[in-house]
């Protein structure tokens, strides 16, 4: 069935200044190594998607905490000018979330956070949007923020909710499970929560078997440039390729442009298969990954026309495992 409604919530999400080093490699223990280039910007899982779906022209509202400092009215001027609705992103007296992040020559990323403000969050701001919850197309949750207030959204929801389970767990509360619509996670997030060693697509399909098993009641794992893999309770397990990237520049927030493209998707396009929409998600992170950058990296709608086209064209390729 084809939802009309177009706006999205963003519950518990972090909001991250981060710094970004580029250099060669990772320094050795004390040892200093010289970068080639610096730059900040705006990230935190849940912000970074929230972004990335209103930048393709949705209605995104975030639940959010920022700090009293020129960080956080740095921060709120961004989520503004990306068309964000920031009635429920609070100025608390806490520093703004911050993220030390290193890119690697190949693409490769670590990051240090620092939470802040973003600690604050909690059940009370659940209620405090409930009216804008029961408008809400989709609700998209992470595991970043406090797990009562997490569960109490995935409680009241009654549309579509993506949970992305990062930071992931290895014993994962019931609810986390039961409660989203649909449980996404990537290869690293899934082996931890199974159990499982996953290299393979093999390996995802019995992993992506075993969190249905466990509880979920479907499952989006992303393989990274294998694509992804989807399976529903009493359903076959099936592997959306994606278009192979021949070079790789910068793969931090490619997970975020995912989810929030997913979360776009899930609403306009709703009534087409949720094959389709994955492939079309797992297509625009790809394309992210040429792009430096966090939120910097995400996609205008008119940048990617032909990929809403494939969309409507049922174009993806889609294979049963």
């Amino acid at each position: 069935m084809h939802i009309s409604t177009t706006s999205y919530i963003f519950l518990f999400t972090f909001t991250i200044l981060y710094f970004s080093s580029y250099a060669p490699r990772l320094p050795k223990i004390g040892e200093t190594l010289h970068g080639h280039s610096f730059a900040t910007g705006f990230g935190g899982k849940g912000a970074n998607q929230c972004v990335a779906c209103a930048k393709l022209g949705a209605k995104c509202s975030l639940i959010a905490k920022v700090g009293n400092d020129i960080w956080g009215d740095k921060y709120l001027e961004n989520l503004k000018n990306c068309n964000v609705n920031v009635e429920f992103v609070e100025k608390v007296k806490d520093n703004t979330g911050i993220a030390q992040i290193t890119v690697l020559d190949s693409g490769d990323n670590q990051i240090i956070i620092i939470p802040g403000a973003n600690k604050s969050l909690s059940v009370n701001d659940v209620n405090r949007a409930a009216n804008h919850l029961n408008k809400a197309a989709v609700l998209v949750c992470q595991q970043e923020t406090p797990l009562d207030a997490t569960i109490e959204a995935l409680t009241k929801f009654k549309g579509i909710s993506i949970l992305n389970c990062a930071p992931a767990f290895e014993n994962t509360p019931n609810e986390l499970l039961t409660l989203p619509t649909f449980l996404c996670v990537n290869e690293s997030e899934a082996a931890l929560m199974t159990n499982l060693n996953i290299k393979t697509l093999q390996d995802a399909k019995i992993a992506a078997l075993k969190l249905l098993e466990i509880g979920a009641n479907s499952v989006i794992l992303t393989m990274g440039k294998d694509g992804a893999i989807f399976s529903q309770k009493n359903e076959n397990v099936y592997h959306i390729p994606t278009k192979k990237i021949e070079k790789v520049i910068d793969t931090t927030g490619a997970g975020d442009a995912f989810i929030g493209s997913l979360a776009f998707f899930f609403s306009k396009f709703n009534h087409l298969p949720i094959t389709q929409q994955i492939g079309a998600a797992c297509e625009i992170a790809s394309l992210s990954v040429q792009r430096t950058g966090t939120q910097s990296s995400f996609f205008l709608i008119s940048e990617v026309k032909e990929i809403i086209e494939n969309v409507e064209n049922n174009v993806y390729p889609v294979h049963e495992l």
